[in-house]
């Protein structure tokens, strides 16, 4: 299919042509679903993190609405607040709006806390494991803030841990500049030099290799998939100084150091943009999106929320995360907690609306009533008004001229 398209604008141009390859990775829908889920998730857990920082752990409104750019959001706080009704209590003394957590969410807190606890020796190996496959054998604190959140790590774990293992683990500070306070490994543990990829070959009995999670349709996919994993396996522990930067042996030890990054996450991805970070200290290639995209079996990468993001594919079925970090499973608390909240919410707003229109001498037909339950699950505010090319629709139509959906 030969497809033209004229564009006025040269800029317009230039965008799409830097992002074409990003975007021809046909798209998963419960990948993407699963990446819907975390979104407001991750909004409200931001925003619980926010007030826990106040004073008596109680935030004004305007305070919030001030972090809402942080957050990217649009619209009123104070509007969005009040879609969560059993996360946050919000409540108008003299002229403010004050803000707080509910009872229940801070149960979850307290929960979440004594989970953390309980997983110190899971974040010990998971610090531990990052520096061993670090070329340096350390990594800059400021980077690895970006990752502590994907990774599980409590907010003061370089008070909480790295002193408590003095044997494993130490700051250092080469240059002196405050931004290159480092974490260094003390001791190599070979022990913890094992990549999820061996263990799982280990306890099956067979040789470790890639896993792949395609459609039997994508024939040439899968050549080149069957092609890449005849190789010998080349773990990410070793050293890479021996490799040659754009061989195939470098590449084999590149795909396989990303995929035990995305195995030691809570939700099996992270933001490329924050790997890109550690290009120096992982020997990950310049263009580490065409590396992605050039092994669909194994990671699958979507634009949603114009943020690009990389899923370990085998860590997702079609009901979600396969295996559950204790983590995750509170966070999924969390998530729920905040359904319920909407879910009463929009129960009121159709309510009002209802007796809104009763009182016009409106009826209410079923076409409205499927719309106000449609809207409960989707609730478009939450997408932020983005028009043009960067509005979902228009943007689905635009890629679906532009690629071939049947070249697979």
């Amino acid at each position: 299919m030969v497809v033209t398209m004229h564009f006025r604008n040269p800029r317009l141009v230039q965008y799409f042509v830097r992002n074409f390859s990003l975007w021809s990775m046909k798209k998963d829908p419960y990948l993407e679903s699963a990446l819907s889920k975390n979104r407001r998730w991750i909004v409200n857990n931001q925003i619980k993190n926010i007030i826990l920082r106040c004073p008596d752990q109680v935030a004004t409104v305007r305070f919030i609405q001030k972090k809402f750019k942080t957050l990217d959001l649009q619209g009123k706080a104070l509007n969005w607040l009040k879609k969560y009704p059993c996360c946050f209590q919000v409540y108008l003394q003299g002229d403010e709006y004050y803000c707080q957590l509910t009872k229940r969410m801070m149960g979850l807190v307290e929960e979440e806390e004594s989970v953390k606890d309980m997983q110190e020796p899971v974040f010990v190996e998971r610090l531990a494991k990052l520096l061993m496959m670090s070329s340096n054998k350390r990594l800059n604190v400021v980077k690895l803030n970006e990752l502590k959140r994907n990774l599980g790590f409590p907010d003061d774990y370089l008070i909480r841990l790295v002193p408590k293992y003095s044997d494993m683990f130490q700051i250092v500070n080469y240059s002196g500049r405050r931004s290159s306070m480092e974490i260094e490994l003390v001791s190599w543990n070979p022990d913890l030099a094992v990549s999820a990829i061996e263990a799982s070959a280990h306890n099956q009995g067979t040789e470790p290799c890639f896993t792949c999670s395609l459609p039997s349709t994508w024939l040439k996919s899968w050549e080149r998939f069957h092609e890449f994993n005849a190789t010998p396996y080349i773990s990410p522990y070793l050293d890479s100084k021996g490799l040659v930067e754009g061989s195939k042996e470098m590449e084999k030890r590149t795909v396989g150091l990303v995929h035990e990054l995305l195995s030691l996450t809570l939700w099996k991805k992270a933001s490329i943009a924050k790997l890109g970070h550690f290009q120096r200290e992982f020997v990950l290639p310049e263009k580490l999106n065409v590396l992605l995209l050039k092994h669909p079996g194994i990671f699958y990468v979507s634009n949603k929320y114009q943020i690009y993001t990389v899923l370990l594919r085998e860590g997702y079925n079609e009901q979600g995360l396969v295996d559950k970090d204790p983590l995750v499973v509170v966070k999924e608390k969390f998530g729920e907690l905040m359904q319920e909240g909407l879910h009463e919410y929009n129960r009121r707003r159709h309510l009002v609306n209802l007796e809104k229109k009763k009182k016009k001498g409106m009826v209410l037909g079923r076409p409205n009533e499927g719309k106000d339950r449609s809207s409960e699950m989707s609730d478009p505010d939450d997408q932020g008004d983005r028009g043009g090319l960067f509005d979902p629709e228009e943007r689905k139509r635009f890629y679906k001229v532009l690629f071939d959906d049947g070249a697979r």
